[in-house]
């Protein structure tokens, strides 16, 4: 048994079985990075500054790699800069599509605990709450200057703006890249059919005015504490305005934090493309995806980390970078180019290939160079490692299950030096697998009685094709035993429903749109039921096929 304590931060009942393995050679290691923080922190004479910068749909080996660069037909150079001079991850998790990556990230939690587990479209009533404890929030807390900018979808309802969750300083789009299509270009070339009914002929056939989103906001900005405002239009010129705008913010946030000394955290989230594609082309792969990370997001990286060079900071900083899940190979607008690479699966699956992403780190003196990292990490530990690197760890909740463990050791020793060997993935509010070590256990379609071939040994099956049952029943009451540890702990800690609301509220410069977006188009006196009856209530998804 160890002596150490495991702290009180609340993780996955599985954290615990491992802690007991190992708590007490973790709190020696623990307290050797203590030593070597406080050097760091006494050479510089703050904590260290942390830039975290994630992008949309990309598969494992995309970027990073020179030689799957020549099989997908696009470079990423400072991806490859960022393994060689820093780490690159072969094993790092996310959740399966954007909000709940999202929410996850924020929150050390996986998306099902906060509500924050389905998609948002226009118009979503719905968001991250308020209640939820951000990393923002954490690091605000600790005395760092924090900055949001780029792709938030976390939702449209007034609580969950960046701004009110502890970022000081905002400019991003509450929704995804589907609105690059909601304008008259998307509309004349049948991109998307029916948004932009101006352009339409009339339907004598149609009685429901109002059904179908008819208006929206593309990209907002605001300050903690301060005003809310709509940010330009949704054209599609001002859609591709939103990236190159974030870049220069984050830099001048950047700029201006290096010059007072104050420890920051900056997150750019680019939306890296437009689903309407520009007709010049930059790669050989001539697609959206390599044409808009080549020019959006890897050049970027080279920019920040020379800038972090020129102003004297690059060994105070850490920057994480990596994908908020895997491609979107399901239904993809033309020409978008994604694909599966190495694992199976994309966006939305609970296969390999939706949740195991591209991912660097790059601290100079700190990680070592072309570190390649086999542990497995989840985008979750990136919450309690922040708070840890920023002496913060204090401000990270303790009335909630935070899955998010503390990867300091990770990611300044390197390889084989993870806590994590587990991970619950799940597909909307469905449990889909379990994965521990290198076997995995898939539960949809499972049925009482005798397991089917729902095991994998990702080592000698990553791309997840052959199922098999008796060789890996020797791990079968294990899953069980982890599955019931996590479903018990959850009814000790339940999970949050998702927060609903009126949308849009509380802008100062809302457009008359905008306020009607935020009532009901009926008059409320001659319906016979609320209609934050509708916005509220939770559709019954059980019984459908999960899979």
């Amino acid at each position: 048994m160890p002596t150490a304590n495991p702290g009180p931060v609340v993780h996955d009942a599985e954290y615990y079985i491992l802690f007991d393995q190992h708590g007490d050679a973790w709190a020696a290691e623990d307290g050797e990075l203590d030593v070597r923080l406080a050097e760091l922190e006494a050479t510089h004479g703050q904590k260290p500054n942390i830039v975290h910068v994630m992008w949309d749909d990309m598969a494992f080996g995309d970027a990073g790699i020179p030689a799957l660069n020549k099989v997908r037909g696009f470079d990423t150079p400072n991806c490859n800069r960022m393994a060689a001079e820093g780490a690159l991850y072969t094993r790092y998790y996310t959740e399966p599509a954007c909000t709940p990556s999202r929410a996850a990230v924020l929150t050390g939690r996986y998306a099902v605990r906060s509500g924050m587990y389905n998609v948002a479209f226009p118009i979503e009533a719905a968001g991250l709450a308020g209640e939820e404890v951000t990393m923002a929030e954490v690091l605000s807390d600790a005395g760092y200057s924090t900055a949001f900018y780029g792709k938030w979808h976390l939702g449209d309802i007034e609580e969950s703006y960046p701004h009110n969750q502890g970022f000081d300083e905002t400019l991003f789009t509450p929704y995804n890249q589907v609105l690059s299509l909601w304008n008259q270009v998307g509309e004349g070339a049948n991109a998307v059919q029916g948004v932009m009914r101006d352009m339409l002929p009339e339907d004598p056939y149609e009685v429901d005015k109002t059904f179908g989103a008819s208006d929206w906001i593309m990209s907002m900005e605001g300050t903690k504490g301060g005003e809310t405002l709509e940010w330009k239009s949704s054209s599609i010129e001002d859609y591709n305005a939103i990236d190159p705008e974030c870049q220069k913010r984050v830099l001048e946030f950047i700029d201006r934090n290096a010059e007072s000394n104050t420890p920051f955290y900056a997150a750019y989230w680019p939306n890296m493309t437009a689903f309407i594609p520009n007709p010049k082309k930059s790669t050989v792969a001539r697609s959206l995806l390599g044409d808009g990370f080549t020019s959006v997001v890897d050049s970027f990286l080279g920019t920040l980390m020379d800038r972090l060079t020129e102003l004297g900071i690059a060994e105070n900083t850490v920057v994480v970078a990596h994908a908020d899940n895997g491609p979107m190979v399901h239904e993809p607008p033309p020409g978008l180019g994604m694909a599966e690479t190495v694992f199976r699966g994309g966006k939305s699956d609970y296969w390999e290939g939706g949740i195991r992403v591209a991912a660097f780190a790059w601290w100079p003196g700190m990680i070592e160079p072309g570190t390649v990292v086999g542990d497995m990490i989840h985008e979750v530990d990136l919450y309690t490692t922040f708070a840890r690197l920023a002496g913060a760890t204090e401000n990270v909740p303790t009335d909630r299950v935070v899955d998010g463990i503390d990867q300091t050791a990770l990611l300044l020793k390197g390889d084989t030096n993870g806590r994590r060997d587990y991970n619950f993935v799940y597909t909307g509010n469905i449990l889909a697998a379990s994965t521990k070590g290198r076997f995995k256990r898939v539960w949809v379609g499972e049925h009482p009685g005798l397991p089917g071939a729902a095991f994998y040994d990702l080592y000698n099956d990553p791309r997840e094709v052959n199922p098999a049952l008796v060789p890996y029943l020797h791990t079968g009451s294990s899953f069980t035993q982890m599955r019931a540890r996590h479903e018990l702990w959850k009814q000790k800690y339940p999970d949050r429903a998702t927060k609903r609301g009126a949308p849009f509220t509380g802008i100062a410069n809302a457009r008359q749109a905008t306020k009607d977006l935020s009532s009901p188009p009926v008059d409320l006196d001659t319906l016979p039921f609320d209609p934050m009856e509708y916005i509220n209530f939770e559709l019954p998804w059980d019984g459908l096929d999960a899979d």
